[in-house]
């Protein structure tokens, strides 16, 4: 699929950071934005890309595939809503409204008109907090007693919106994926001191049905820079200090021993815990542009961003109740909607798309993401981190290992092998050499077949069965034998194509396909032959 041609809508402070990265992946075509001087700006950096002074012409503008909105926040409901009614895929900036409501429209919209909608909610990009996320699922940390963030600075002073809904929405997100619940109810208490319909301090805490308590401190009148989250277990202590150039996440296996029937502390030295050495910002774009192309829902989708909505309004009714505790009873996020047999391991910290079914002893591991409408038979495996798109079937007896990729309408079949590692030892670790396989769009792999790891299968390419890749399939390729050769080419609805001086037809569907060397490609129905 040729690469979306995408405009960034408002290039202040952050749309310069989305542009950066949009243009590095060579995907920014437009840049609007109502300011004069913050357009000539950009205009210097990106010269070759196009510079448009009215924002809202560019919702309707049919070259534009789809648009990153990095505006106002006041703006971000209109401005979606229209590009989503024009057909385009959207990714804007948090807040995704400014009432759940608003969110709602939004949610309903992308659905209805089958559009990509996600949420900037960078915190889920970023390095620690997924591994944040990890740890607290396998019970490293242990029972999680309390959680509390801190967003502090004297940096840039919003006029158009306070520092709950500029600040706290990244707090309030990643506290309800790392806990898998919402709050039972927030108080939110806050002073303005610069302008007197701005709050410019804030401080909310939560209670939780499952006991946990939290709370989150945001100002921007602040003296230094403070982003530090710190996650309390029964077992270890967790802190994520995003101002540190090193050493981001930090382990401390302090213990409370009882002496006498009196708590006493025992502490003990940090451990820092290792991270990906990768950009949170450049991670969230890459994963809009995978969205696009898969049509896969994205980790923070328009759901995930009104659940984000709803306490942030419930924290601002309390805040002009002058603290109120307001209730907004137990709730599970983004509760799955698919089926796991009784006999099934669904770990803590996966997502499973609505409609999947899980059968018989099969075991999906944490940090699996798995689309709609899949079907797993009986002991199938899914292992750490693995993606998993829509309306996938694996059968009997399959190993998805860390480092598969499998796009939208894979096939697998009964006991077909994935690997991934090249030479493999069992007294040699080489987890750290994991070699990644990408199963594209449409693709059938038979019974028994082997994929050796490091290597692209091709769309709607079609692997016999007992046969052995070992080496890049290009797309509707027929591959038989060991190791597994061109044998001929598949239509995209699995029927062998009949070639014939650079024309490929199916005789089940009628398709064509333009046939040359190993490049095959449909022919539009309304071309000559």
């Amino acid at each position: 699929m040729a690469q979306p041609n995408i405009a960034l809508l408002g290039c202040g402070q952050w749309g310069r950071n989305l542009a950066r990265n949009l243009a590095g992946l060579s995907v920014l075509r437009g840049i609007a934005d109502s300011n004069p001087v913050l357009l000539e700006g950009a205009r210097t950096l990106y010269p070759d890309i196009t510079m448009m002074a009215d924002v809202g012409a560019v919702l309707d503008d049919q070259d534009f595939d789809a648009v990153v909105i990095a505006t106002p926040a006041a703006l971000h409901f209109e401005m979606a809503r229209r590009a989503l009614e024009s057909g385009k895929d959207v990714f804007v900036e948090k807040p995704l409204a400014l009432t759940v409501k608003e969110g709602e429209v939004l949610v309903e919209t992308a659905d209805r008109l089958g559009r990509i909608l996600m949420v900037g909610h960078l915190l889920e990009y970023h390095p620690a907090a997924e591994k944040l996320r990890e740890l607290v699922a396998r019970g490293e940390i242990g029972k999680i007693q309390y959680v509390y963030s801190n967003r502090l600075n004297l940096g840039r002073i919003r006029t158009e919106e306070n520092a709950l809904w500029s600040f706290a929405p990244h707090d309030v997100h990643v506290l309800l994926r790392l806990l898998g619940e919402a709050p039972e109810e927030v108080a939110c208490q806050g002073g303005n001191y610069l302008q007197h319909h701005l709050v410019d301090v804030t401080m909310t805490t939560m209670t939780f049905a499952s006991g946990v308590r939290g709370h989150i401190f945001v100002s921007w009148l602040h003296p230094y820079k403070e982003q530090k989250l710190v996650v309390v277990g029964d077992r270890k202590m967790a802190v994520f200090d995003d101002t540190q150039p090193l050493d981001k996440l930090q382990l401390y296996p302090h213990r409370v021993d009882w002496i006498e029937r009196v708590p006493v502390a025992v502490k003990a030295e940090a451990e820092t815990v290792p991270l990906r050495d990768v950009e949170p910002l450049a991670q969230e774009c890459r994963h809009f542009l995978e969205c696009i192309a898969t049509r896969q829902r994205p980790r923070t989708d328009g759901r995930n961003g009104v659940e984000v909505l709803r306490v942030l309004q419930a924290c601002q009714q309390s805040l002009e109740r002058g603290g109120t505790p307001i209730r907004l009873g137990a709730a599970t996020v983004a509760a799955p909607r698919h089926f796991a047999h009784a006999t099934a391991t669904i770990d803590p910290g996966c997502e499973i798309g609505d409609g999947t079914k899980i059968w018989h002893y099969s075991h999906v591991m944490t940090g699996a993401r798995i689309g709609r409408g899949c079907n797993f038979g009986q002991n199938v495996l899914v292992g750490r981190d693995v993606e998993i798109g829509n309306n996938v079937k694996i059968q009997n007896n399959v190993s998805v290992y860390e480092g598969v990729v499998l796009e939208d309408d894979v096939f697998c079949g009964p006991s077909m092998v994935f690997t991934n590692v090249i030479n493999p030892r069992s007294h040699v670790s080489r987890k750290h050499e994991f070699r990644s396989t990408l199963v594209r769009r449409g693709a059938t792999i038979g019974a028994n077949a082997t994929i050796i790891c490091g290597h692209t299968v091709g769309r709607y390419a079609f692997i016999g069965a007992g046969a052995v890749v070992t080496k890049d399939v290009p797309d509707h390729a027929l591959m038989l034998g060991a190791p597994a050769r061109i044998a001929g080419w598949m239509c995209q609805c699995g029927v062998r194509l009949a070639v014939t001086r650079g024309k490929g037809t199916c005789g089940e569907c009628g398709s064509r396909y333009r046939v040359d060397g190993d490049r095959v490609e449909p022919i539009a129905q309304s071309t000559e032959a």
